[in-house]
């Protein structure tokens, strides 16, 4: 518009946003008080929160973990209780205690049941007394925090328990825990260890540990049609502890909005080279990228959002090489420090659902949570996002150069005027 607005509606989800000058010259950064923040000890730099290293007993029994011994990371399945301590972890998988779909959803909707495996890995838990007490433990926590009183915790009897017990051997809504919870020179509590900490090394294996959640939750429940994969990070993305961690949620259907974009890909198949990185290319908001991926500003966001597409021929994160898992965890973790640690962001993971036959790409939203939407938005589904895409650009830009100088991030990342934008680049729609 003439006054600077930009106005977009978002190609596969028809989302109206506007961005009105002047509501986006707050700095990204500022998300933390201004408030002198709390001071932290030693005594308490792994014992902060309940994912840290220190209070393993306090979430699910442990389905995996990577440690790293001799420079190369292992992965350990299935942890026994009395082991807990015994191996430094750099990443956890555990059930979520509080899930979105429960296995009591699976178990009454599909007369679901545990797998032979999991079934089997939970009775040996519980056979250590170590493993009953932890899950009793959390099952009375649970309880608890269902309303239910001490008297009433006391009479659920142990049958129930061991049925309840289900939930956490093999449920399908899971958490990917990194440690630690604070950066190794952190004096305070804002000195939070955030994705950008990592490095390309760890941030590839943490995207293959989680890979490797989605293809073991899928194994072990056959009812699965879809994985939703997502982080938030700090409160205002919607985390409950300010501890860096990956969420995968097990889902019987596409939902609305997969369903949409898979008609638009019946009616053409190439629509995400058309609508994404062609069209960004267009409008100069293609701004890294190196040969698996590239990075780009999307339109049509309720927030400040910055897309990361694999080129692949392959539609699930499983079915990539490592080669090109590494070429997206590389771009994405580049993008996060970019951004900072101290910004509240969402990241969310889309890909072609199970049993689709027709392919999107595998891609990745990093989305800025510095505006919440409020009246306007509501009562005219126009939403207000405080950054224009080339506004957005501008500030990451700069960082991506600092961080590529310094070598914080990969060498192998064009940047900018550096990328190639060659039209299609997206090889999903071809045959694997």
């Amino acid at each position: 518009m003439a006054d600077g607005t930009v106005k977009q509606v978002n190609p596969f989800t028809g989302v109206e946003v506007w961005s009105v000058p002047g509501r986006g010259n707050k700095p990204l950064g500022d998300n933390f008080s201004k408030v002198a923040p709390a001071p932290i000890g030693d005594q308490v730099r792994e014992d902060y929160c309940a994912f840290c290293y220190g209070r393993m007993y306090e979430t699910a029994p442990e389905k995996a973990r990577v440690i790293s011994h001799d420079g190369r990371f292992h992965t350990l399945q299935r942890i026994p209780p009395s082991t807990f301590t015994e191996m430094v972890p750099v990443f956890r998988r555990v059930s979520n205690l509080f899930e979105i779909l429960s296995v009591d959803y699976w178990r009454k909707n599909y007369n679901y049941k545990l797998s032979a495996l999991n079934l089997r890995w939970k009775e040996d838990y519980l056979a250590d007394p170590v493993g009953l007490k932890h899950v009793m433990d959390l099952i009375d926590y649970k309880l608890r925090r269902s309303g239910k009183s001490d008297e009433e915790i006391s009479q659920v009897s142990l049958e129930n328990r061991f049925v309840m017990a289900d939930a956490f051997f093999g449920g399908g809504h899971e958490m990917i825990i990194a440690q630690p919870h604070f950066t190794a020179d952190a004096m305070d509590v804002e000195g939070l260890y955030s994705t950008g900490d990592m490095s390309d090394e760890e941030h590839y294996q943490y995207y293959m540990f989680i890979i490797e959640a989605m293809a073991d939750i899928v194994a072990n429940n056959r009812y699965v049609r879809s994985l939703s994969v997502f982080k938030n990070w700090l409160p205002p993305a919607g985390a409950t502890f300010d501890h860096l961690h990956t969420q995968v949620v097990a889902i019987d259907e596409w939902g609305e909005s997969m369903e949409r974009q898979i008609k638009m890909v019946i009616q053409d198949k190439n629509v995400y080279n058309a609508f994404g990185p062609n069209f960004a290319a267009h409008h100069n908001l293609v701004f890294a990228e190196n040969d698996y991926a590239l990075a780009y500003v999307g339109i049509g966001h309720r927030f400040p959002t910055i897309e990361i597409y694999s080129r692949s021929v392959h539609a699930r994160p499983g079915d990539h090489t490592q080669d090109e898992v590494r070429g997206m965890s590389d771009l994405v973790r580049a993008v996060h420090a970019a951004i900072g640690g101290n910004v509240s962001v969402n990241e969310e993971w889309h890909h072609t659902p199970l049993d689709s036959i027709f392919k999107i790409p595998w891609h990745v939203f990093i989305k800025l949570r510095v505006n919440t939407p409020a009246g306007f938005e509501g009562g005219t589904s126009i939403f207000i996002n405080p950054m224009k895409p080339n506004d957005l650009r501008d500030q990451i830009v700069p960082h991506l150069y600092e961080l590529r100088t310094s070598g914080n991030i990969a060498s192998s990342i064009r940047i900018a005027e550096e990328c190639v934008l060659r039209p299609n680049p997206l090889d999903y729609y071809k045959t694997s």
